[in-house]
């Protein structure tokens, strides 16, 4: 190529590229009434999407979409129920007329528990809140996925690589599951045209922590991330866009972006 030869050089980038991307598309977020979901949630709206958000709590829930502007889709269901996952999941695709982008949020640790305490219940529902949703809910999303060559983002935890902390062990696993489920789906869902990745955050301030974090815990781990500071929600929100993005990512499928400040090596 010559120097005056720009036939092979990158297409014009806009400056309204997310917007451009986003503006109409159909995206499901599910967890989405606090923390992460929400910010990720209000993202999409803002940018343009059709956007349906989840919650277990209905009159929290409606607040929050009222709080991300007209049009957001508030829907109830508890994701440790695998017929209450698929129906949510079937009302966003017949409010929104079809489904672009799925993000698979939906979990939390449901407390600390040691091995010797872990009761045969406690255990079904980490499993069906953390792991199982996200594939009753990308299993029902599917046909809508497949008709808009659309784009799956699983959330996974740094908990999935540390294996977390004491009494975390289920909450660990299962968000190592999503992980390993976006590389196995990214293959097998590849013929489609469907992108499936993963964002694993790293200690993030939201009201997780403090439900399952002390203070003096939250500083320590604070005093040992490289960026000497918690991540917020707002931190981790540009990997969801990036990744449900065909211009930005349209070659990526089976990754897991972490972000943690650096806190994964330290």
């Amino acid at each position: 190529m010559t120097a005056t030869d720009t036939t092979h050089m990158s297409a014009d980038w806009p400056a309204d590229l997310l917007a451009q991307e986003f503006r109409g598309k159909r995206v499901l977020v599910t967890g989405s009434s606090r923390g992460i979901g929400a910010a990720v949630a209000a993202a999409f709206a803002r940018l343009g999407a059709r956007v349906a958000i989840h919650g277990r709590d209905g009159a929290a829930l409606e607040a929050v979409a009222a709080g991300m502007g007209g049009g957001v889709v508030a829907l109830a269901g508890d994701f440790a129920d695998k017929a209450q996952t698929r129906g949510v999941v079937e009302r966003a695709v017949e409010r929104l007329g079809g489904l672009d982008v799925l993000v698979n949020n939906a979990g939390t640790m449901l407390g600390r528990v040691a091995l010797a305490d872990i009761e045969d219940g406690f255990l079904q529902r980490q499993f069906d809140l953390n792991a199982a949703s996200a594939v009753v809910a990308s299993r029902t999303a599917l046909p809508a996925l497949i008709a808009s060559r659309g784009a799956i983002v699983n959330t996974g935890s740094i908990s999935g690589r540390t294996g977390g902390s004491a009494g975390s062990s289920l909450y660990s696993a299962a968000k190592a599951f999503q992980a390993s489920l976006a590389r196995s789906l990214a293959t097998e869902l590849a013929p489609h045209g469907i992108r499936v990745n993963a964002v694993s955050p790293g200690t993030i301030d939201t009201d997780f922590h403090g439900r399952y974090s002390t203070p003096d815990k939250l500083a320590q781990t604070a005093a040992r991330i490289p960026l000497k500071r918690l991540g917020t929600a707002e931190d981790c929100v540009g990997a969801y866009l990036f990744l449900a993005s065909n211009r930005l990512a349209g070659y990526i499928t089976g990754q897991t972006i972490e972000v943690n400040g650096g806190q994964l090596y330290n």
